[in-house]
């Protein structure tokens, strides 16, 4: 018997860096070979405990018809329904519940549920839909059960298309997160069928026309490859349907391969095997809706954390997450003849992994995802598991 994730010691997550996957890793193969390591004691991965919903009768008395004993006389009595149920005394009730009192509804007060964002490594072959018409394979199905709601892909990934693919509880968060109005990078690694020519490359950065529209990268930066198979870095800063593979078709060259590995500031990370997932913290979901202006709702009941951090972050007068990116300044090509950029700012852009030391949002997060794993790991191999606890005197 396997310990629960939940009941294994975290170490802190500052003792052990998260590293991320880089473009060098997919080009050299080290991306596949690390993938290819069989996991010698995997742990079920679950969601962080979810902050317990308000009781009815706290809800109605907060609403003004009276104290927390009489709205419990009253629930008792049969005088009050939820979603045309009657309701029963120590009953939750969450956002968007419909309360009457003797048949008339009361407007009561009850937050909206604070978002969950999970970082999901999809593997080939796996389709990003909930019902799918051809019953392939699909991401959902690997994903653990919401109370309340279903996630929500921060767009899609087309079937032969793997990498980072991050989802939702908040329907509102994931819309925010795929807007092109605040230009979240969108940066992958592509096999090419053969090597594009500074020309085509060219092509590709001041904008082609497809059947939907002019299209663009922000970058494009050679990694080499053997034999027709070549490898690209590039970023785009929308996700249409099927886009990067489309542009590359529109200068002569099918894509034989196709990794995500960043979204925004949130990095594929290493470690994180295909099919699995790791959810965010808090203050990496906060990081997350500040760089597209959203306002971050309190969390509440066990899964909060950090929340001194966040104090004394607030009175050193620091922002908690990655700090904003001044805009690249606009240049026809680099120094070297491998890596050209599209000559305009790029505004509002997150920091580029690759280049920066503010690190990526969600690291910590698999750290400690990790120090949890290995920690059963060691209790396992030491014969721990499954003997009871001693009892304290």
């Amino acid at each position: 018997m396997m310990p629960d994730p939940k009941d294994i010691p975290l170490v802190p997550a500052d003792e052990e860096e998260a590293p991320r996957i880089e473009f060098s890793d997919v080009v050299s193969g080290q991306f596949d070979a690390e993938l290819a390591k069989e996991e010698v004691t995997p742990l079920k991965r679950v969601l962080l405990p979810q902050a317990e919903s308000p009781k009815l009768h706290k809800v109605l008395a907060q609403s003004g018809l009276g104290s927390r004993i009489e709205m419990e006389r009253l629930i008792a009595d049969g005088h009050v329904s939820v979603n045309q149920e009657p309701a029963h005394v120590g009953q939750r009730v969450q956002f968007g519940d419909q309360i009457k009192v003797n048949g008339k509804l009361v407007k009561v007060r009850i937050a909206p549920p604070a978002p969950r964002v999970i970082a999901y490594h999809k593997p080939a072959g796996e389709v990003v839909t909930h019902d799918d018409p051809q019953n392939r394979p699909t991401v959902f199905r690997r994903l653990p059960r919401l109370y309340q709601g279903k996630w929500q892909s921060v767009g899609r990934l087309d079937l032969n298309t793997e990498g980072l693919l991050l989802l939702t509880s908040s329907g509102e968060l994931a819309n925010q997160l795929m807007h092109p109005r605040f230009g979240l990078e969108r940066e992958y690694a592509v096999r090419s069928l053969g090597k594009l020519s500074n020309e085509q490359k060219q092509s590709l950065l001041d904008g082609i026309t497809l059947e939907d529209g002019l299209a663009q990268f922000g970058s494009i930066e050679e990694g080499g490859g053997e034999g027709s198979n070549c490898w690209y870095r590039v970023t785009i800063s929308e996700g249409r349907n099927r886009e990067v593979r489309r542009m590359f078709e529109a200068v002569g060259h099918a894509v034989s391969r196709l990794i995500r590995i960043r979204y925004g500031a949130m990095v594929l990370p290493r470690g994180l095997k295909r099919g699995a997932f790791v959810e965010l913290r808090e203050h990496d979901i906060r990081a997350l809706m500040q760089a597209v202006g959203a306002k971050a709702p309190l969390q509440s009941g066990p899964s909060r954390d950090h929340r001194a951090e966040r104090a004394n972050s607030r009175r050193r007068g620091n922002s908690v997450g990655p700090r904003p990116s001044t805009p690249r300044q606009p240049e026809e090509r680099s120094s070297g003849p491998e890596r050209l950029v599209r000559a305009r700012p790029n505004k509002g852009a997150a920091p580029d992994p690759l280049k920066t030391s503010v690190g990526y949002i969600g690291a910590e997060s698999l750290a400690m995802e990790r120090q949890r794993k290995k920690a059963g790991e060691k209790a396992f191999r030491a014969g721990l598991v499954g003997k009871p606890k001693p009892r304290r005197p």
